[in-house]
């Protein structure tokens, strides 16, 4: 598996961890929500993700969108 889909998987899943979190434990887990979306968005502008830099010093095979 690539590492773009690795990092939407992860962004994924930390979208919906923090809704629930925020659901039943506090609203401020919507924050993470809100850092995960930024993250994203700037990623698609500049092409640099952190996630993706760990990826790919872990050996995962680089995709399309962060080689």
């Amino acid at each position: 598996m690539s590492i773009d889909r690795w990092v939407f998987r992860f962004a994924g899943l930390m979208i919906l961890t923090s809704l629930l979190l925020a659901h039943f434990v506090s609203p401020n887990w919507l924050w993470l929500t809100a850092f995960v979306g930024a993250n994203l968005l700037q990623s698609s502008f500049t092409g640099f993700c952190p996630l993706a830099l760990v990826l790919k010093r872990l050996g995962f095979q680089p995709g399309q969108a962060f080689s």
